[in-house]
């Protein structure tokens, strides 16, 4: 059985190996770039731990890796336009580096494309392959819908902020691993608990990203720090803040956070003053650990050798001890 380390290099030499130089290049030339602005592959990496997991032939799951990567990409170049995100893993994201209109038709073209490397794979499992991937991008987009629709709204709850963070992330986890596991011939019951895991993994991935955007260092995590807040985002942080503060301090964090008068820098500063006096972090700490835990628990009742489940708890423990 490989090692997780192992499996981690063959995904990205794998997503390396992807050229997309193609005429024309106005639509092909910004796919490349966004698909070579490296990132830890992590969609591709459960496609193949979850095929190796399920005992599969590892190379029977390269196509489908390659498939949700470029989907993942596609979500990430389309959000960037939406957001105005200036940075993407440390470099100009698709959209300010070529332009609008070309990084949504080059979006697009990815979005298609991801579905010829299912093309790829045995003809039998295909119908398995196109439903599950297409009904992962139908709720990541839902996802995504939610989060936009947060930006207007003062209600938020954090229940529902959960709910729309398994979407847009924790459904493309659980895809990328069924995906995997499917060409490995899993059974149902498995693939149902791959999929409980991958929400439950990727909910705690999001709150961990908050944390990041919220307390890190350009150079680490390769966007600007604060943006979050700078963009009035519904965050774990400001809603499980909002949730603890009492009275005045509730009303002064929830004007503050939504106001666009006060300068970005003093603006992040007094908000992260805010969330530290309700020791916050420590919050979204603890919740992360939760799903953790409940993600693990899932993988508890997968009925497959210890062995070969450890890929998946390493992988559960390099996420939630992460540094970016």
């Amino acid at each position: 059985m490989r090692t997780p380390e192992e499996l981690q290099k063959i995904a990205i030499d794998l997503m390396e190996k992807q050229v997309y130089n193609r005429e024309p290049l106005t639509l092909y030339e910004p796919i490349d770039y966004g698909m070579h602005q490296g990132g830890k592959r992590v969609r591709p990496l459960l496609c193949l731990i979850a095929n190796e997991v399920c005992g599969g032939e590892l190379e029977k799951a390269f196509p489908v890796a390659v498939a949700v990567e470029m989907l993942h990409n596609f979500t990430l170049l389309h959000d960037d336009i939406m957001d105005k995100s200036p940075l993407r893993r440390g470099k100009p994201t698709v959209y300010q580096k070529y332009n609008t209109n070309r990084a949504i038709l080059s979006g697009d073209t990815m979005f298609a494309c991801s579905y010829n490397h299912l093309l790829q794979c045995d003809k039998s499992i295909v119908p398995d392959l196109v439903e599950i991937m297409t009904r992962g991008a139908i709720e990541v987009c839902e996802g995504q819908a939610y989060d936009m629709d947060f930006e207007t709204r003062n209600d938020v709850s954090l229940e529902e902020y959960i709910e729309m963070i398994r979407l847009k992330t924790g459904v493309l986890l659980a895809t990328a691993l069924k995906l995997g596991a499917v060409t490995a011939g899993a059974s149902a019951d498995t693939l149902s608990l791959l999929d409980t895991f991958g929400h439950y993994i990727g909910i705690a991935f999001q709150i961990q990203d908050d944390i990041f955007d919220c307390w890190s260092d350009v150079e680490v995590f390769g966007k600007v720090s604060g943006t979050d807040i700078a963009d009035r985002k519904k965050t774990f942080l400001y809603l499980k803040a909002l949730e603890l503060a009492k009275d005045n301090l509730k009303e002064n964090l929830r004007e503050l956070y939504c106001s666009t008068d006060i300068p970005q820098e003093t603006k992040t500063t007094k908000v992260k003053e805010i969330y530290e006096e309700l020791n916050v972090r420590t919050a979204a700490r603890e919740a992360m650990e939760e799903y953790n835990r409940l993600a693990l628990q899932a993988l508890e009742q997968m009925n497959v050798p210890n062995e070969r489940k450890s890929l998946l708890v390493a992988f559960a423990e390099k996420l939630i001890n992460r540094n970016k």
